[in-house]
């Protein structure tokens, strides 16, 4: 189940020692390597390719690490070069690593350039993971909050159970939202909105105060659930950051102010898919682009979202 949430372990640590056999081992050379041995001028006296790209990646690792941005974009490019047709996670790594590198240096278009090469070569969803956490770095950096409201959404799509992507989301979102919306001393329903506004605005660049509000209070209401469940399994450090989070999410939502039947009526909904057997049929991390079914954030809560809302002007219409 945690490996749902976001927030896994690998098996093995908690297996209990096996009797190990023991084995006379053959012989060997084994290679010494100086520290920062990549950096002397001979490192690349080699006709040996995989050898050459270790050299440019660890410079480049190193370049980063030092805050030395331009230099390891260099390095990783170099590094490019030797890299055989067949790693591409080393080749996803250094297009990373280079991107990264770009936005340090306040060059967003020459980071989209590179996003744009790792998405042609993106082919399972743990690359796509990458790629839009890559994208909501570029555009947090550069200030498009439109642009990282629409693949922080992607990544809640792709990821229903992760509470942190639903966390950032509703952060963002509240980023966005005016004055008006967010200190008014009287509480707010789902009646208040303009429900066209609603649907014409989820999925397109430039947001009104209702969405934001909305999709704010949806987000945290969200995390909160799901922090809740993976709490149940968690201890120590890893159970006080989920508490933390917990707290973030519970003051966001009296910023919001949402009448206590919003909450109720929103949590309804954000509950719906929340069962373990339908959690695990979800479950599609690291499966291929060609086999996995995504549905957009529209269709799978916003339209629900939506209903609500309609519903409840309806109502107090006819009252």
């Amino acid at each position: 189940m945690m490996e749902l949430l976001g927030s896994t372990f690998d098996d093995s640590m908690f297996l209990e020692e096996r009797d190990r056999v023991s084995e006379t081992l053959k012989s060997y050379n084994a290679k010494v390597c100086e520290p920062q041995w990549f950096c002397a001028d001979t490192a690349l006296d080699t006709d040996d390719s995989l050898e050459k790209q270790k050299v440019m990646k660890f410079r480049g690792d190193m370049a980063v690490r030092k805050g030395e941005h331009q230099k390891a974009f260099e390095a990783y490019r170099a590094c490019l070069e030797w890299i055989s047709e067949s790693n591409l996670n080393i080749r996803r790594d250094v297009l990373e690593g280079m991107a990264r590198c770009s936005i340090k240096m306040g060059q967003k278009d020459k980071a989209l350039e590179l996003v744009e090469l790792l998405n042609k070569e993106a082919s399972n969803t743990c690359h796509l993971t990458s790629l839009l956490l890559l994208k909501v770095s570029i555009y947090h950096n550069f200030g498009d909050v439109g642009a990282k409201i629409l693949c922080l959404q992607q990544l809640c799509s792709l990821l229903p159970f992760n509470p942190w992507h639903w966390l950032d989301l509703g952060c963002t979102c509240l980023q966005l939202l005016g004055s008006d919306k967010t200190t008014g001393a009287e509480s707010q329903s789902l009646n208040g909105c303009e429900v066209a506004k609603l649907q014409s605005s989820v999925e397109a660049p430039d947001f009104n105060d209702d969405t934001n509000w909305l999709k704010a209070c949806i987000c945290f209401i969200r995390s909160r659930l799901l922090l809740k469940i993976l709490q149940q399994q968690q201890s120590s450090f890893v159970l006080k950051r989920s508490e933390k989070a917990l707290e973030e999410s519970d003051r966001a939502l009296q910023h919001l102010n949402p009448t206590e039947t919003t909450i109720q009526r929103l949590t309804e909904v954000m509950l719906e898919d929340l069962i373990p057997e339908k959690m695990k049929e979800d479950y599609q991390d690291g499966e291929s682009l060609m086999s996995v079914h995504v549905q957009s954030f529209r269709q799978r809560w916003w339209d629900r979202v939506l209903q609500l809302a309609v519903t409840q002007t309806q109502t107090n219409t006819n009252s």
